[in-house]
């Protein structure tokens, strides 16, 4: 099985996501688990549940299939399936989590596409690479964190799985509010086309962004009121076509005025308590070729 993976927009072929109620499993487990993982509060498991049943409703006619991931006995965490693996064309790579409590999960992934006919490359063992930290700017191009969940090695370590027609971008992350708090590379970009991006610059490395600026590549930029309402994670389901949280309307407008077809969804439950937004609830496995 060879998968188009390398692209960040173009219309969803399948997409893995685990359910909240196979995720969280209780709000005993909820309530015993959230403080120690850094959530901002615990979420309500009927609340978190009915969040993620309306949005597989509103993703299931947009997507070509969904995987539901079973309950695999790793932390509350493991609802944000997008960093526990990434895919280049050859297949997936599981990664080595910087999130120490949660390095059961590349494994438990790992299990489930091999017994359902998923290629698997192999895993991170010589660093740490986290599937938040990886954008693809075009199918020969990937940029990659480089901070408290992804460092050198792991990005070397990728860059060898992806193969030779892949050119490997290393970008430095700040330190932001430490090595405890969320900062992915996908905390700060959005590709929504191979032209267009929605971006926060206030956290952005200058030669990132002019390198982005050089690729002709269009930035929206997320008002800086927005940003904490995690307003700069939104998920292509293809070019121009998003997912966006709902809450950040001065954000909805600007992805608007710039062509955007923008869906809006309550995660107030399963994104905003465990700070992670559409893209980290989904590991898109294949798009259509851009």
């Amino acid at each position: 099985m060879t998968l188009n993976a390398q692209n960040e927009w173009g219309a969803i072929g399948t997409l893995l996501m685990r359910h909240a109620r196979d995720a969280f499993e209780s709000q005993r487990r909820i309530d015993r688990e959230w403080q120690k993982l850094n959530y901002r509060a615990a979420p309500d498991f009927l609340a978190a549940c009915h969040e993620f049943d309306a949005l597989l409703a509103l993703l299931e006619p947009r997507v070509g299939k969904i995987e539901l991931l079973p309950a695999d006995g790793c932390s509350i965490d493991s609802l944000y399936v997008r960093d526990s693996s990434t895919v280049c064309d050859r297949g997936s790579v599981l990664c080595r989590m910087g999130k120490q409590t949660r390095s059961g999960e590349p494994a438990a992934i790992g299990q489930w596409l091999s017994n359902n006919g998923y290629p698997v490359l192999g895993q991170i063992s010589d660093g740490i690479l986290e599937g938040g930290d990886l954008v693809w700017l075009d199918e020969h191009t990937v940029a990659i964190g480089q901070g408290y969940r992804s460092n050198r090695h792991g990005l070397e370590q990728f860059a060898e799985f992806a193969g030779d027609g892949v050119d490997v971008i290393g970008v430095p992350l700040p330190h932001w509010n430490g090595p405890a708090d969320v900062l992915h590379l996908m905390s700060m970009i959005s590709p929504l086309d191979d032209d267009l991006a929605l971006v926060y610059s206030p956290l952005m490395p200058v030669v990132f962004r002019e390198y982005l600026l050089s690729r002709g590549i269009e930035l929206i930029e997320v008002p800086a009121e927005e940003y904490h309402a995690l307003a700069c994670n939104v998920l292509a389901l293809g070019p121009r076509l998003c997912l966006i949280i709902s809450g950040n309307p001065r954000t909805r407008a600007l992805l608007e005025h710039a062509g955007c077809e923008a869906l809006v969804f309550t995660g107030d439950e399963i994104c905003r308590k465990g700070e992670g937004g559409p893209t980290c609830l989904t590991r898109p496995m294949s798009r259509a070729q851009q």
